[in-house]
């Protein structure tokens, strides 16, 4: 499909820059596919009573790492004077390989080569972590490089914790600073595994309230883990979807996780993602019949209309950047025409969007 196909136009004013508080206040647009009634305006907080009792809630259980880091290059200088100082860097990690190397992405890269040495930040608030240096042993494509740290292991993941601004998707990072709040408010209650430098957002909305009336309700609540990587920000550049490469991102389901969902879809409850990591992530560990088993590796599944969805029955997911993967995928799982219709409708009614803002409740089209 064309890429063009997936466009729409947004006001500025409707990007959130700070969440609903409390989490489960956000409003919550319930779109059923096919029904008298496609939608329905509700909050978060009603999600008990608009599933059923025998469901199944998948969240993912990913922790965002504070992953964006600022210094400076040393010992090249970019001029004669006695005052002029070593370029600044901006980097966001994005893959540990080992004990002390990360891979990051990087601007502006064109001012690092293989060797130079990058300072990140100098006014640490524990002693021993005053300087935190990396050597920056490779260089790849659009801006991609390989850091060597000079600190390792437990050490090294304090430095990055004291160091580490959260990685706030630049349409929020490029409208007002990040700050301390967003330590908390950029991780979900399920935040477990460490490796994401995104947040799974349609987790964000939840509540220790929330997940008790839920269950409750008789709706149970399973955990997955798929580690966002940066790709999630990336507008589709291709003019055509089949132009497109997913990011491979890394994932589990546990052999208890795959278990106890088949057995809800066999007492005909339905499989409930939160979130498009979550989907994406059950749908990779489908086998055609739908019957999930356990999972461990990356996952590339890039879902446009036309795809045959396996296991997963309804999503919760906030509203998304127009031409991305994101708003394909909920375009596949509702149709096209809907999704527009449905975004039409909370542009117009004041819905706050991304990965701050309010939420969509989506039934699967069949």
């Amino acid at each position: 499909m064309r890429t063009d196909e997936f466009d729409f136009a947004l006001p500025e004013d409707r990007i959130a820059l700070r969440p609903a508080v409390p989490r489960d206040a956000a409003r919550l647009l319930v779109v059923r596919p096919g029904q008298a009634v496609e939608r329905e305006d509700r909050i978060v907080g009603d999600l008990p009573s608009l599933l059923r009792s025998g469901d199944a809630l998948v969240v993912n259980d990913t922790k965002v790492m504070p992953a964006n880091l600022h210094g400076r290059r040393l010992g090249r200088g970019v001029g004669s004077g006695a005052d002029d100082r070593e370029p600044a860097i901006a980097a966001t990690l994005t893959k540990r390989l080992d004990g002390s190397r990360w891979r990051a992405l990087v601007r502006p890269a064109k001012r690092l080569k293989t060797g130079d040495v990058v300072r990140f930040g100098s006014e640490g608030r524990v002693c021993f972590l005053d300087q935190l240096d990396a050597t920056v042993e490779a260089k790849g494509e659009a801006g991609e490089v390989t850091f060597a740290f000079a600190f390792h292991g437990a050490a090294l993941d304090d430095a990055l914790a004291e160091r580490g601004d959260m990685p706030l998707p630049p349409y929020i990072g490029s409208r007002r600073e990040v700050d301390e709040r967003d330590r908390t408010d950029y991780q979900t209650m399920f935040a477990r595994q460490e490796g994401s430098v995104a947040a799974p957002t349609a987790g964000l909305h939840f509540t220790e309230n929330l997940v008790r009336a839920l269950r409750e309700r008789g709706i149970a609540l399973h955990r997955v883990t798929l580690h966002v990587g940066p790709g999630t920000f990336l507008p589709v550049k291709a003019d055509d979807t089949s132009g497109h490469r997913m990011h491979p991102e890394w994932g589990a389901v546990s052999a208890e996780t795959a278990a106890a969902l088949n057995v809800t879809r066999g007492a005909g409850g339905r499989i409930v993602a939160v979130g498009s990591t979550s989907l994406r992530l059950i749908e990779s560990a489908a086998a055609e019949d739908g019957t999930l088993a356990a999972y461990g590796g990356e996952t590339a599944l890039f879902i446009t209309p036309g795809y045959r969805f396996r296991a997963v029955d309804a999503m919760l997911t906030n509203f998304h950047l127009p031409r991305s993967t994101l708003f394909m995928l909920v375009a596949a799982f509702c149709g096209l025409d809907i999704m527009r219709r449905a975004y039409a409708h909370a542009i117009d009614s004041g819905y706050r969007f991304y990965s701050y803002g309010d939420a969509c409740l989506l039934f699967r089209a069949h």
